[in-house]
């Protein structure tokens, strides 16, 4: 009897072979890693004896980078997840008047109010979220409805209480306050004093701080970037939550089919989002002494611009933290490197639609390498 022949099967396309080459054109954090390639380069080239690389210029970028990174962390989850969240800007000036609110105009001691507003504020998140879930309303249209229910409170408030719409005094009530310096102070100013001793960073040479560093520690608003950004990178990445938040961005209802708590992992992603706005809103109080009605003005949209240009698709279930995080860095960047390179300010606009729409492009085009579209 003759040999018979076996029959190989068919590939499964899901273990397919991928090239290392293609593997990394589809990372999310690849339009980040090059954009932020491109943006010091740019700079390197055009703005390096500004001053924009000493001490106090890179202290300069990386705070403003360190806003746009805080809220961007809380905006791409939930973008991963499926949804939008416009009231962001609003919480900022809400949350930091409630905190000036409690704190001045009440009288509270300034750790119970700080604590109260975060209680506040992660509530409303929940709520947007509930909306959302259970209505089945675009997160758009719930989250633009708080927009403005926020953005008038914030306004009603003061004016109601103080009769204005700036409240000052909050230095003097947060002086000494174990919580208020978690958010308003400074870490390793000893290392930068002995770095401004020892001639290596800029220090003042002239008046009451001669000799003192012109940076003398890295603000706490940094540091919780950086908390903020680790903490969401491991959790999407390192996590059995991590996947959840994937499945419900990618495909909510089959992923309720294979146990995937959807309507909870939305919910909870409202509530981080609000409370990387209060953590943002906190820290911009504290730095300033101050809470105004117009703070956080237009902040939810450069917080999804900051996730786009990082990676994330505008249709969830993809993006990064870090690709974000490096959205917001670049963000930061051309903002301040403008200025330093002698650019006329209002073309910051224009440099940011340009980064938008390439980054936009490239996002599309990774999302036709995944599903296969043409």
């Amino acid at each position: 009897m003759s040999e018979t022949t076996q029959l190989k099967p068919a590939a499964d396309e899901r273990v397919k072979k991928m090239s290392s080459f293609r593997r990394a054109l589809i990372r999310p954090e690849l339009g980040g890693i090059c954009g932020t390639i491109a943006v010091f380069t740019f700079f390197v080239l055009f703005a390096f004896d500004s001053g924009m690389f000493n001490s106090q210029g890179v202290l300069n970028w990386s705070t403003v980078s360190a806003q746009f990174m805080i809220i961007a962390v809380g905006a791409c989850l939930l973008m991963i997840a499926g949804e939008f969240d416009l009231s962001v800007g609003s919480m900022i000036g809400f949350a930091g008047m409630m905190i000036a609110i409690f704190s001045v105009t009440l009288g509270w001691p300034i750790w119970v109010a700080i604590i109260v507003s975060f209680v506040l504020c992660v509530a409303i998140g929940a709520l947007n979220g509930f909306i959302v879930v259970r209505t089945g309303l675009p997160s758009f249209i719930v989250t633009l409805a708080t927009l403005f229910i926020l953005r008038g409170f914030t306004i009603y408030f003061p004016q109601t209480l103080e009769n204005k719409t700036i409240i000052g005094g909050i230095r003097d009530h947060a002086e000494g306050d174990w919580l208020a310096s978690v958010f308003g102070g400074k870490v390793l100013t000893g290392f930068f004093t002995w770095l401004g001793n020892n001639g290596l960073i800029s220090t003042f040479e002239r008046g009451t701080r001669q000799g003192d560093p012109v940076v003398d520690g890295i603000p706490m608003l940094i540091v919780w970037a950086i908390i903020l950004v680790i903490f969401g990178h491991i959790l999407l990445t390192k996590t059995k939550f991590g996947n959840w938040i994937f499945a419900s961005g990618g495909d909510a209802q089959a992923a309720r089919y294979v146990g995937v708590p959807v309507n909870r992992v939305k919910i909870l992603m409202f509530m981080f989002t609000a409370f990387c706005a209060t953590i943002f809103a906190t820290c911009q109080v504290m730095e300033f002494g101050s809470a105004g009605a117009d703070r956080g003005l237009l902040k939810e949209f450069e917080a999804i611009i900051a996730v786009v240009i990082g990676g994330a698709l505008l249709t969830g279930g993809y993006g990064s933290v870090l690709g974000a995080a490096l959205g917001a860095l670049i963000f930061g960047v051309v903002q301040q490197g403008l200025f330093f390179a002698g650019v006329e300010s209002s073309l910051f606009r224009v440099f940011l639609g340009v980064i938008l729409l390439l980054a936009v492009i490239l996002n599309t085009y990774i999302r036709r390498m995944i599903t296969g579209e043409r």
